[in-house]
Protein backbone atom coordinates (compact mmCIF):
# COMPACT_ATOMS: atom_id res chain seq x y z
CA UNK A 1 0.00 0.00 0.00
CA UNK A 2 3.22 2.47 0.46
CA UNK A 3 4.09 1.66 -2.58
CA UNK A 4 1.12 2.63 -4.40
CA UNK A 5 1.02 5.68 -1.86
CA UNK A 6 3.97 6.71 -3.04
CA UNK A 7 3.65 6.44 -6.35
CA UNK A 8 1.80 9.66 -7.22
CA UNK A 9 3.25 13.05 -5.60
CA UNK A 10 1.47 15.10 -3.22
CA UNK A 11 0.21 17.49 -5.99
CA UNK A 12 -1.16 14.31 -8.00
CA UNK A 13 -3.14 12.95 -5.05
CA UNK A 14 -4.73 16.41 -4.24
CA UNK A 15 -5.52 16.76 -8.36
CA UNK A 16 -6.88 13.31 -7.99
CA UNK A 17 -8.95 14.42 -4.82
CA UNK A 18 -10.25 17.65 -5.83
CA UNK A 19 -11.65 16.40 -9.38
CA UNK A 20 -13.38 13.62 -7.75
CA UNK A 21 -14.40 16.07 -4.91
CA UNK A 22 -15.91 18.15 -7.86
CA UNK A 23 -17.56 15.71 -9.65
CA UNK A 24 -19.68 14.14 -6.79
CA UNK A 25 -20.83 17.33 -5.37
CA UNK A 26 -21.58 17.86 -9.25
CA UNK A 27 -23.78 14.45 -9.05
CA UNK A 28 -25.07 14.93 -6.22
CA UNK A 29 -26.70 18.20 -6.64
CA UNK A 30 -27.62 17.72 -10.60
CA UNK A 31 -27.69 14.14 -11.64
CA UNK A 32 -29.59 12.39 -8.05
CA UNK A 33 -29.58 8.83 -8.99
CA UNK A 34 -27.42 8.80 -12.78
CA UNK A 35 -25.31 6.50 -11.15
CA UNK A 36 -24.07 5.56 -14.33
CA UNK A 37 -22.52 9.72 -15.21
CA UNK A 38 -21.31 8.84 -11.99
CA UNK A 39 -19.04 6.02 -12.34
CA UNK A 40 -17.83 7.30 -16.05
CA UNK A 41 -16.77 10.39 -14.57
CA UNK A 42 -15.02 8.93 -11.72
CA UNK A 43 -12.93 6.46 -14.08
CA UNK A 44 -12.07 8.79 -16.89
CA UNK A 45 -10.63 11.03 -14.45
CA UNK A 46 -8.41 8.42 -12.77
CA UNK A 47 -7.75 7.56 -16.39
CA UNK A 48 -6.09 10.88 -16.92
CA UNK A 49 -3.75 11.06 -13.80
CA UNK A 50 -2.16 7.34 -14.53
CA UNK A 51 -2.09 8.65 -17.91
CA UNK A 52 -0.09 12.00 -16.85
CA UNK A 53 2.77 9.54 -14.90
CA UNK A 54 2.59 7.33 -18.58
CA UNK A 55 0.98 4.29 -17.12
CA UNK A 56 -0.68 1.85 -19.36
CA UNK A 57 -2.87 1.19 -17.07
CA UNK A 58 -4.61 4.87 -17.91
CA UNK A 59 -5.30 3.42 -21.22
CA UNK A 60 -7.21 0.98 -20.25
CA UNK A 61 -9.65 2.76 -17.82
CA UNK A 62 -10.09 5.07 -20.91
CA UNK A 63 -11.28 2.13 -23.20
CA UNK A 64 -13.88 1.13 -19.84
CA UNK A 65 -14.83 4.96 -20.08
CA UNK A 66 -15.21 5.28 -23.80
CA UNK A 67 -17.93 2.58 -23.61
CA UNK A 68 -19.57 4.08 -20.78
CA UNK A 69 -19.15 7.85 -22.20
CA UNK A 70 -20.86 6.96 -25.72
CA UNK A 71 -24.20 5.33 -23.88
CA UNK A 72 -24.35 8.86 -22.44
CA UNK A 73 -23.95 10.20 -25.08
CA UNK A 74 -26.72 8.25 -27.10
CA UNK A 75 -28.94 9.20 -24.67
CA UNK A 76 -29.28 12.88 -25.64
CA UNK A 77 -28.74 11.76 -29.15
CA UNK A 78 -25.42 13.17 -29.38
CA UNK A 79 -24.81 10.44 -31.76
CA UNK A 80 -21.48 12.46 -32.60
CA UNK A 81 -19.60 11.70 -29.05
CA UNK A 82 -21.19 7.76 -29.14
CA UNK A 83 -19.70 7.06 -32.83
CA UNK A 84 -16.61 8.92 -32.16
CA UNK A 85 -15.47 7.25 -28.93
CA UNK A 86 -17.41 3.60 -29.83
CA UNK A 87 -15.44 3.93 -33.51
CA UNK A 88 -12.22 6.12 -32.99
CA UNK A 89 -11.43 6.98 -29.13
CA UNK A 90 -11.84 2.92 -27.87
CA UNK A 91 -9.82 1.04 -31.02
CA UNK A 92 -7.51 3.80 -30.80
CA UNK A 93 -6.85 3.61 -27.12
CA UNK A 94 -6.59 0.05 -27.54
CA UNK A 95 -3.94 0.55 -29.68
CA UNK A 96 -2.23 3.21 -27.58
CA UNK A 97 -2.29 0.29 -24.82
CA UNK A 98 -0.14 -1.65 -27.06
CA UNK A 99 2.33 1.06 -28.24
CA UNK A 100 2.63 1.83 -24.64
CA UNK A 101 3.55 -2.01 -23.45
CA UNK A 102 5.61 -2.61 -26.40
CA UNK A 103 7.71 0.36 -25.91
CA UNK A 104 8.35 1.30 -21.81
CA UNK A 105 11.42 3.38 -20.88
CA UNK A 106 14.38 1.53 -18.99
CA UNK A 107 12.43 -1.51 -18.65
CA UNK A 108 9.35 -0.71 -16.82
CA UNK A 109 6.42 -1.30 -17.64
CA UNK A 110 4.55 2.00 -15.63
CA UNK A 111 6.20 3.95 -17.47
CA UNK A 112 6.19 4.47 -21.32
CA UNK A 113 9.02 6.12 -23.32
CA UNK A 114 8.43 9.41 -25.03
CA UNK A 115 8.68 9.95 -28.07
CA UNK A 116 9.21 12.88 -30.40
CA UNK A 117 7.40 13.33 -33.82
CA UNK A 118 8.55 15.43 -36.82
CA UNK A 119 7.02 18.14 -38.79
CA UNK A 120 6.51 16.25 -41.56
CA UNK A 121 4.07 13.47 -39.24
CA UNK A 122 2.80 16.58 -37.75
CA UNK A 123 1.67 17.18 -41.71
CA UNK A 124 0.23 13.31 -42.19
CA UNK A 125 -1.66 14.03 -38.33
CA UNK A 126 -3.63 17.10 -39.97
CA UNK A 127 -4.27 15.71 -43.23
CA UNK A 128 -5.14 12.04 -41.35
CA UNK A 129 -7.70 14.72 -39.05
CA UNK A 130 -9.09 16.47 -41.86
CA UNK A 131 -10.12 13.36 -44.00
CA UNK A 132 -11.89 11.75 -41.11
CA UNK A 133 -13.00 14.64 -39.84
CA UNK A 134 -15.17 15.05 -43.06
CA UNK A 135 -16.22 11.76 -43.30
CA UNK A 136 -17.44 11.68 -39.72
CA UNK A 137 -19.14 15.51 -41.09
CA UNK A 138 -21.56 13.86 -43.28
CA UNK A 139 -22.21 10.56 -40.64
CA UNK A 140 -23.49 13.23 -38.33
CA UNK A 141 -25.32 15.17 -41.13
CA UNK A 142 -27.13 11.55 -41.44
CA UNK A 143 -28.23 11.60 -37.91
CA UNK A 144 -29.64 15.18 -37.71
CA UNK A 145 -27.18 15.26 -34.92
CA UNK A 146 -27.44 17.95 -32.46
CA UNK A 147 -25.33 21.09 -32.63
CA UNK A 148 -23.32 19.37 -35.36
CA UNK A 149 -20.52 22.60 -35.70
CA UNK A 150 -19.18 21.69 -32.35
CA UNK A 151 -20.26 17.74 -32.44
CA UNK A 152 -17.37 17.87 -35.62
CA UNK A 153 -14.67 19.61 -33.99
CA UNK A 154 -14.45 17.41 -31.16
CA UNK A 155 -14.38 15.01 -33.71
CA UNK A 156 -11.19 16.63 -35.37
CA UNK A 157 -9.90 17.58 -31.95
CA UNK A 158 -10.44 13.11 -30.49
CA UNK A 159 -8.65 11.76 -33.86
CA UNK A 160 -5.55 14.18 -33.25
CA UNK A 161 -5.19 13.43 -29.77
CA UNK A 162 -5.73 9.88 -30.02
CA UNK A 163 -2.91 9.70 -32.77
CA UNK A 164 -0.49 11.69 -30.79
CA UNK A 165 -1.43 9.16 -27.87
CA UNK A 166 -0.38 6.14 -30.39
CA UNK A 167 2.55 7.92 -31.15
CA UNK A 168 3.83 8.74 -27.49
CA UNK A 169 3.66 12.77 -28.35
CA UNK A 170 3.33 15.13 -25.22
CA UNK A 171 1.06 16.91 -27.16
CA UNK A 172 -1.31 14.33 -26.82
CA UNK A 173 -2.62 15.88 -23.40
CA UNK A 174 -2.50 19.16 -24.82
CA UNK A 175 -4.84 18.40 -27.68
CA UNK A 176 -7.46 16.44 -25.30
CA UNK A 177 -7.28 19.57 -23.09
CA UNK A 178 -8.98 21.48 -26.51
CA UNK A 179 -11.45 18.57 -26.92
CA UNK A 180 -12.12 19.23 -23.30
CA UNK A 181 -13.30 22.86 -24.39
CA UNK A 182 -15.31 21.26 -26.93
CA UNK A 183 -17.37 19.10 -24.91
CA UNK A 184 -18.16 21.56 -22.44
CA UNK A 185 -19.73 23.49 -24.71
CA UNK A 186 -21.27 20.50 -25.80
CA UNK A 187 -22.66 19.68 -22.59
CA UNK A 188 -23.78 23.62 -21.32
CA UNK A 189 -26.20 23.51 -24.57
CA UNK A 190 -27.29 19.59 -23.11
CA UNK A 191 -27.82 21.34 -19.42
CA UNK A 192 -29.95 23.93 -20.73
CA UNK A 193 -32.35 21.19 -22.11
CA UNK A 194 -32.01 19.22 -19.16
CA UNK A 195 -30.22 20.18 -15.94
CA UNK A 196 -29.06 16.91 -14.95
CA UNK A 197 -26.20 17.58 -17.77
CA UNK A 198 -24.30 20.34 -15.82
CA UNK A 199 -22.77 16.93 -13.81
CA UNK A 200 -20.98 16.33 -17.26
CA UNK A 201 -20.08 19.30 -17.37
CA UNK A 202 -18.24 19.89 -14.05
CA UNK A 203 -16.78 15.82 -15.17
CA UNK A 204 -15.04 17.95 -18.61
CA UNK A 205 -13.67 20.99 -16.14
CA UNK A 206 -11.65 18.12 -14.15
CA UNK A 207 -10.80 16.22 -17.55
CA UNK A 208 -9.04 19.62 -18.83
CA UNK A 209 -7.62 20.34 -15.58
CA UNK A 210 -5.91 17.20 -15.56
CA UNK A 211 -4.81 17.39 -18.97
CA UNK A 212 -3.27 20.31 -18.85
CA UNK A 213 -1.24 18.46 -16.08
CA UNK A 214 -0.88 15.44 -18.12
CA UNK A 215 1.19 17.98 -20.91
CA UNK A 216 3.07 19.30 -17.97
CA UNK A 217 4.02 15.99 -16.73
CA UNK A 218 5.00 14.70 -20.45
CA UNK A 219 7.34 17.30 -20.65
CA UNK A 220 9.21 16.59 -17.50
CA UNK A 221 9.67 13.39 -18.46
CA UNK A 222 10.91 14.17 -21.79
CA UNK A 223 13.60 15.77 -20.25
CA UNK A 224 14.10 13.42 -17.49
CA UNK A 225 14.35 10.42 -19.96
CA UNK A 226 16.67 12.10 -22.81
CA UNK A 227 18.75 14.58 -20.83
CA UNK A 228 21.25 16.95 -22.99
CA UNK A 229 24.57 15.38 -23.55
CA UNK A 230 27.70 17.38 -22.15
CA UNK A 231 30.97 17.22 -23.75
CA UNK A 232 33.82 15.73 -22.59
CA UNK A 233 35.98 18.49 -21.22
CA UNK A 234 38.91 15.93 -21.70
CA UNK A 235 38.66 15.89 -25.50
CA UNK A 236 37.35 19.43 -25.38
CA UNK A 237 40.55 20.33 -23.93
CA UNK A 238 43.06 17.69 -25.91
CA UNK A 239 44.83 19.47 -28.51
CA UNK A 240 48.45 20.15 -29.83
CA UNK A 241 49.62 18.51 -26.74
CA UNK A 242 52.91 16.47 -26.83
CA UNK A 243 51.50 13.09 -27.86
CA UNK A 244 49.66 14.47 -31.13
CA UNK A 245 50.93 16.08 -33.69
CA UNK A 246 50.08 19.64 -35.57
CA UNK A 247 47.47 17.67 -38.13
CA UNK A 248 45.35 15.51 -35.23
CA UNK A 249 45.34 18.76 -32.65
CA UNK A 250 43.79 20.55 -35.97
CA UNK A 251 41.58 18.16 -37.00
CA UNK A 252 40.40 18.04 -33.29
CA UNK A 253 39.33 21.85 -33.22
CA UNK A 254 37.47 21.55 -36.73
CA UNK A 255 35.23 18.81 -35.03
CA UNK A 256 34.43 20.23 -31.70
CA UNK A 257 32.05 22.83 -32.91
CA UNK A 258 29.93 20.30 -34.95
CA UNK A 259 29.94 17.83 -31.45
CA UNK A 260 28.65 21.28 -29.96
CA UNK A 261 26.00 21.68 -32.58
CA UNK A 262 25.03 18.26 -32.14
CA UNK A 263 24.89 17.49 -28.47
Amino acid sequence: MKKVFCYFSKGEWALWAGSVAAILLGHIIFSGKDGLTLIASLIGVTSLIFNAKGNPAGQVLMIIFSILYSIISWSFRYFGEMITYLGMTLPMAAVALIAWLKNPYAGKRTEVKVNGIGRKEWVLALILTAAVTGVFYFILAFFYTPNIFLSTLSVATSFLAAYLTFRRSPYFALVYAMNDVVLIALWVLASIVDAAYISVIICFAAFFLNDLYGFISWRRMQRRQNPPKAIDNGKKEAHNTGNENYTGGQHRWMYLPVVHLIC
